[in-house]
């Protein structure tokens, strides 16, 4: 499961596009078969908002395009992301899938190069059935599980729509589902990473942190007045860019994932330490913005804007 995350991460950070989307594409079906849709739908969203790609890229091939119909069936609608994806006729894509299950494969399938040496041989050699698409055609999760590799083919197993129901409910064939939190928080976070959202101004960035924090109104900015009788009280000269964001807005009420920001009148300082927030875990000393996390410890941000740049994708993620 690591190796698979750290290549899948590495990949999102730094493949081609249509690598980034092939493996998005293969995280999100991974995550619905192991039972986890709500992480799946929090992948697949958040790339759509990150690279405003088409939904379609990530099914590319039909047998994908039929693994998510069949799902969407099982559950009973379409989350809203889906909304792009052509309609499929059920009826007709269960019995081309079925068909593919049942077909035998050639013992020299992979060998040869394409071309037309392997159309040839794959026709006179000798064939079998193949054990995994068996496994899937007889409805035996468990046998399909222990024959596959390290990378299975999780498009194969959501397009038999037989088994659809069962993965809906948490089958969870890999043993993978506790782990789906995880790998969709990485993944996420590598999409963040790679796609960046330009937060623009200063009004821009507090309107999508309120956005992203479900609270539309922006909250009042202060006095030019206000802000100079502040530092007079606290004896600093406020960064600009705190200047910029007073002149936003006077102080952030608390989330989740950040305390509340103090406003002019609530701004202090202590042994030369300006407090910017409550608690007390974002700071101006010397001129840095520090931010003090109990858990992760000391981060030492290289302005107050990028302080809730940082906060923006954290909240981001976490929708």
């Amino acid at each position: 499961m690591q190796d698979y995350l750290e290549a899948a991460v590495r990949d999102v950070l730094t493949a081609p596009e249509a690598r980034v989307d092939d493996q998005v594409g293969y995280a999100a079906l991974l995550l619905a078969v192991s039972g986890a849709f709500d992480e799946a739908d929090r992948l697949v969203t958040q790339w759509l908002a990150r690279t405003e790609r088409p939904v379609t890229a990530l099914a590319a091939d039909p047998v994908r395009a039929r693994a998510w119909a069949m799902l969407f069936e099982a559950r009973g609608g379409r989350p809203e992301w889906a909304e792009g994806l052509p309609p499929v006729d059920l009826d007709a894509e269960e019995r081309a899938h079925t068909a593919s299950l049942r077909k035998p494969v050639s013992d020299l399938e992979g060998v040869l190069p394409p071309g037309p040496v392997a159309e040839v041989v794959k026709h006179v050699a000798s064939a079998r059935p193949d054990r995994i698409r068996t496994a899937l055609a007889d409805g035996d999760l468990a046998r399909w599980a222990a024959s596959v590799g390290p990378h299975p083919d999780v498009a194969t197993l959501a397009a038999t729509r037989s088994l659809a129901p069962a993965l809906v409910a948490g089958a969870d064939p890999l043993g993978w589902g506790e782990w789906a939190g995880t790998c969709a928080g990485a993944l996420v976070a590598a999409v963040h990473s790679r796609y960046p959202p330009d937060l623009g101004t200063w009004p821009e960035l507090v309107a999508e942190i309120m956005r992203l924090r479900g609270r539309p109104l922006l909250p009042p900015p202060a006095s030019e007045a206000a802000i100079r009788s502040a530092e007079l009280r606290l004896g600093v000269e406020l960064p600009e860019d705190h200047r910029e964001f007073l002149r936003t807005c006077d102080g952030l009420p608390p989330d989740v994932v950040f305390p509340r920001l103090l406003g002019t009148a609530d701004l202090r300082a202590e042994n030369g330490v300006v407090v910017l927030s409550e608690p007390a875990v974002l700071l101006l000393s010397a001129g840095h913005i520090v931010e003090v996390d109990p858990v992760l410890g000391t981060t030492v941000h290289a302005s107050f804007r990028a302080a809730l740049v940082r906060h923006a994708a954290l909240l981001a993620q976490a929708g």
